[in-house]
Order: C-alpha cells, then sequence, then structure tokens
C-alpha cells in the first residue's frame, strides 16, 4: 500500500471527492463526475484515494489515533501540554462535564467531518465502480468489498464516538442523504455497520498482492471486533442491559478465522521496519520519500512528542496517568495487583533530576518501560543516538510537571534518527503505519467471549499467551540496567468466571496502554462511570487540575453530535442524551 500511494493522482480526485464540514451539503463545480470516470482504471485510482481518506487526519481532527477519544478520556492518560488552557478543548473532554455539543471546529466536530469525508470518497468510488459492466472490470467485485470494509471501518469508529449517526451509503441521492436521521436503533445500526463487514469477508481474497489492501482476514476480524460490541446491548441511556451469548458465539467463529501471531517482542508493534508483520491485521498505511511535497506520513500524534530537549521539540501532550502507571506493578508471583495496585504509587516520590527509582520491592511487567516514558530510563530502546543527544528519558522533558507530573508517552513515538521521521516546524510526523486491530487484539476478543459464556478454563491459555510474550519482551534496552525489576508470569488457573472476567480486562489495559482502547473498552462493559469516577477520587488528590472533573452516566459515554451538524439538518439529527 505504500507503493500504491505514489501512484494516487491526487489532481484527478481531489475536488470530486473532498466533503466539506456539512457533507451532505458538498456540490462541487466544474468537477468530474461519477459518470466521466466510470472506467477501470480510474476507479482504481478511486478506491485509492478512499484508502487514504482513512488516514487524512490530523492533530485536531483525528481519524487514526484514538489518543484524545480512548485515551485521554479514560484513566490511562493526562492531557499534557503547557497547561489547562493549551488546546483546551481537550481539557474539557478531559474533565467530562465540560464537554459542549457546540465545539467549534476541533477535535469531535472535525473527526465527524473527516470520517464522513472518507465515507464520501468511499461511496463516489463505490458509485463509479457500480456503473462498470462486470465484463469490463475484473477487479470489480473485490474493490467493491475493499470500498464496503472502508466504510464499515468509518462508520464503526463514528459509532464508537458518537453513537447516534446517519449510516449513509452510495445508492442515495444527495437530497436522500439530508434527510437520513441518526436516530436509528442501536441494534439496527450494528447490523447495517456489519453489513458491510460481511460483504467484505464474503468477497475478499484471503491475501492480496498489494500490502495495505483489505482482505478476508481484517474482515474477519473487524466482525469479531464489532460483535462483541453489539453483544454488549445498550439502553437510551447507554447503560448495559444484557450480553448477547449469540452474538459472543459470533465473535469467537469469527475470531477463528483470523490468521495471525503475536510478534516475538512486544516492541515490535511500536517500531519502524516492522509495519504489516504477523500481528499487525489492518493498519493504515503511511509513507515518506515517496516523491510528494511532505511525504505521507502522520502528523496525528505531532503534539505528543517529548517537549523539553531539541531532540524532538514540542509540544508534551498525551502523558501517561499515575494510575495506568501504577497498574503495572506485580506481585511477587508475577502477577499483575487486581484488586489494590493503585494504593501506593510505583516509583518513589519524584521530585527533580535523575533516575525515578522502584520503591523497595517493586517488580513489575516490562510492558511498562514499552509503553511509558520514565525519567532516568532509555526512550525508545536508545541510550543515545549515534547522530547527537542522549536518549535517556530525562525530567526536563515534562513540559508542565506541577500540573500533568513527569511521565510520558513512548507507543506512538520513533526515534529521531529513524528514517521514518520527519520534523515540520516543532512538530513531528512519521510514516510508521497506525494498527487498528492486532493480533492480540483479536486473542482477547475470543477471550473475552469465552469467559462471558461460561468457558473462563478455555480463555486462560489465550491470556496466558499474551503474558508469556509480554515476559519474552526484555531484550532491548528498558530499564538502564534494571531488568530484575522484571516479574511477570502466567496464571495457574482461573478459580471463577468474575475473576477470569477481571485479569481479562487488566490484561486489556496492560497490552493497549495508551493505544486509544481503554474508554471504549469501559463503556463496551458498562463500567466507564464507575471506573472513571472512582479514578477521579483518587487521581485528583495527585493532580489539582482534576479537582472538579465527574463522569455522568447516561450522558458522558459518547461524545454529543456537532451541533452545527443539527442546526444544518434543521433537527434531523437527534442529540445524545444529557447535552
Amino acid at each position: 500500500m505504500k507503493n500504491l500511494y505514489k501512484t494516487l493522482v491526487c489532481g484527478l480526485l481531489v475536488a470530486s471527492i473532498m466533503g466539506c464540514s456539512d457533507f451532505l451539503d458538498y456540490n462541487p463545480k466544474g468537477v468530474l463526475s461519477s459518470e466521466n470516470v466510470s472506467t477501470p482504471a480510474n476507479a482504481e485510482s478511486l478506491v485509492i484515494a478512499a484508502y487514504a481518506g482513512i488516514g487524512n487526519d490530523e492533530m485536531i481532527g483525528p481519524l487514526t489515533s484514538m489518543w484524545v477519544y480512548g485515551s485521554v478520556r479514560s484513566d490511562d492518560a493526562y492531557k499534557g501540554g503547557g497547561g489547562r488552557s493549551d488546546v483546551d478543548v481537550v481539557d474539557r473532554y478531559e474533565q467530562y462535564n465540560l464537554t459542549l455539543p457546540d465545539m467549534g471546529d476541533q477535535m469531535a466536530p472535525r473527526t465527524w467531518t473527516n470520517y464522513y469525508k472518507a465515507i464520501s470518497r468511499a461511496n463516489f468510488a463505490l458509485r463509479t465502480i457500480n456503473n462498470i459492466p462486470d465484463e469490463d472490470y475484473d477487479q470489480k467485485l473485490i474493490r467493491q468489498a475493499e470500498l464496503r470494509f472502508l466504510r464499515a471501518h468509518s462508520h464503526f469508529m463514528l459509532k464508537l464516538i458518537f453513537k447516534k449517526i446517519p449510516f449513509i451509503t452510495e445508492e442515495l441521492t444527495q437530497e436522500e442523504a439530508a434527510s437520513v436521521s441518526n436516530d436509528i436503533p442501536n441494534d439496527e445500526l450494528w447490523d447495517k455497520i456489519a453489513a458491510d463487514f460481511l460483504f467484505a469477508y464474503e468477497n475478499l481474497p484471503t491475501s492480496q498482492d498489494e500490502v495495505g489492501r483489505a482482505n478476508r482476514n481484517a474482515a474477519a476480524a473487524y466482525l469479531a471486533k464489532l460483535r462483541l460490541y453489539q453483544a454488549y446491548e445498550q439502553d437510551e441511556r447507554h447503560q448495559v442491559t444484557n450480553i448477547n451469548r449469540s452474538r459472543l458465539e459470533e465473535v469467537i467463529a469469527y475470531a477463528d478465522e483470523v490468521e495471525g501471531a503475536l510478534e516475538p517482542d512486544f516492541a515490535n508493534n511500536f517500531l519502524d521496519g516492522f509495519d504489516n508483520g504477523v500481528e499487525s491485521i489492518w493498519a493504515v498505511q503511511f509513507s515518506i520519500n515517496d516523491g510528494t511535497v511532505v511525504s505521507r506520513v502522520s502528523f496525528v500524534n505531532g503534539l505528543n512528542s517529548p517537549h523539553g530537549t531539541e531532540l524532538y521539540g514540542c509540544c508534551g501532550f498525551h502523558l501517561a496517568s499515575q494510575n495506568l502507571v501504577n497498574a503495572f506493578i506485580t506481585n511477587p508471583q508475577g502477577l499483575p495487583l487486581l484488586e489494590d495496585f493503585n494504593n501506593q504509587s510505583i516509583f518513589n516520590v519524584i521530585t527533580s533530576g535523575g533516575i525515578a527509582p522502584l520503591a523497595e520491592g517493586r517488580t513489575i511487567d516490562p510492558r511498562l518501560d514499552h509503553t511509558v516514558g520514565i525519567p532516568g530510563r532509555p526512550y525508545k530502546y536508545r541510550n543515545s543516538l549515534s547522530t547527537s543527544g542522549d536518549m535517556i528519558y530525562n525530567f526536563s522533558w515534562a513540559r508542565d510537571p506541577g500540573v500533568y507530573g513527569y511521565f510520558g508517552n513512548m507507543k506512538e513515538q520513533q526515534a529521531p534518527d529513524c528514517s521514518c521521521y520527519v520534523k515540520e516546524g516543532p512538530f513531528i510526523g512519521t510514516s510508521k503505519n497506525i494498527d487498528f486491530i492486532r493480533y492480540a487484539d483479536v486473542l482477547l476478543f475470543k477471550a473475552e467471549a469465552l469467559i462471558q459464556l461460561d468457558r473462563w478454563n478455555e480463555a486462560l491459555p489465550i491470556i496466558n499467551q499474551i503474558r508469556e510474550r509480554a515476559a519474552q519482551s526484555t531484550q532491548r534496552p528498558l530499564a538502564a540496567g534494571a531488568s530484575n525489576v522484571y516479574n511477570i508470569a502466567s496464571y495457574a488457573s482461573f478459580p471463577d468466571k468474575d475473576f477470569a472476567l477481571q485479569a481479562l480486562k487488566f490484561e486489556r489495559r496492560l497490552e493497549f496502554g495508551m493505544e486509544g482502547h481503554r474508554f471504549f473498552d469501559l463503556v463496551r462493559w458498562g463500567e466507564a462511570a464507575q471506573v472513571l469516577n472512582s479514578y477521579l477520587n483518587t487521581e485528583r488528590q495527585r493532580r489539582d487540575f482534576l479537582s472538579n472533573a465527574r463522569f455522568t452516566a447516561g450522558r458522558d459515554e459518547y461524545y454529543p453530535i456537532p451541533q452545527r451538524e443539527i442546526d444544518f439538518t434543521r433537527g434531523v439529527y437527534k442529540q445524545n442524551p444529557g447535552y
């Protein structure tokens, strides 16, 4: 797919398929229509453009990285940056009770727009391809399946964020699309999205010659993910009222269809050079030095690199919470402290320069040092750079430690001398792919379904497989010679369903910390209010900026529908409850 982007003829496509803020109102002038591009060659370019739309995000309208919506909005991370007023829209989301339907053109409203731009690209390409005779286009069915996969992906992500969304397909005229309601029964909307994934599953090949295209494997993984979310049935106030066992059976069936493996080292998932590896099931593709002006790199995490060092530059956002860091403590048997992990901090008090030492007697899960930047420990597995600069994470790299503390993020960063790395002014971009689904995700989808079906003994070896990989992921420089602090082991058994489910949920947090899954997991389980208010009660004693934050059940599980979209449709769109 990286090579595919080199062949994209942007001038042919941009005017005809880029959406606008109110995407339904877009009326291109003097551009190509589906009638005059209905040739196989042009159709191929339109499909590539639809793939590009999935990665056409930005720092203030993210599509690929869910660091705001899934990480900062959860107990995993703080906003960071230069205090609460720096990109204050994210601070409002972090406080929960300051989120409003009218938030201008940053973050959630812009993400809404960007996803519907991507859907518009997929629909434009589908309309074009549908008009090409089968005998003229031998790739027709496969390309239709790819486009429906891409459309389903965008609708799925929108549903995770907003819940009530209009489902827009290529058959709709502009007038019809303008009258589509977003007030669709929850189960019905899941099935509409699933129908696109099912079409992809039934018509895509097992593998594709061009890396990065959707295949049957990715469709099966997404169906497992979708049916898992659908299994947790919600009422109108977003509360889980039932767990549908037949949907859970589907999760297992689709997960069993997915071919993949865990990377031998956890770090591989977060390093350039391992894109599209054995663990990557579905990822957005980026490229560098591809003949374009600034390359097809991702700037979605451009705010999040360490701040107090010329190696990076800006801006110190997305910082690990003390709660998340403490979750990596292990007991003498090498197992997580499921109940009382947050009773005491993992490190001695951090006040100034030097190494942040573990508190006496503490041992940790090594995934901590793959996830969090910690003072005194190697950053991105590097003690130093051959060109310049010490790569030991330093206290001075924290931009506003008085507000947000000293911990950083690491998974989404690359070393400054990486060939994947671009610096535009103060902002950092990289050509590293961003995974939407890893094989570890699929394994834990299945384990969760098994536990909910009272088959927790079958889930035990799956969870242990994840933990065994973590135990083996200590070969790169991690803790500045303190590797003896690592102590992680497999579970010997699960005594009952409740314990197994608690272990599963904790494992998801350790495995996917700061990857943007956490908030959506909590909402799916129906635990967001309980977990996040408990988090806030403790965390506000450590971080004053959270002193007035509060999560309200029945409202804060989803973002408000952007007010401008409700205004544009003259009330056709209905607002989520509580806003």
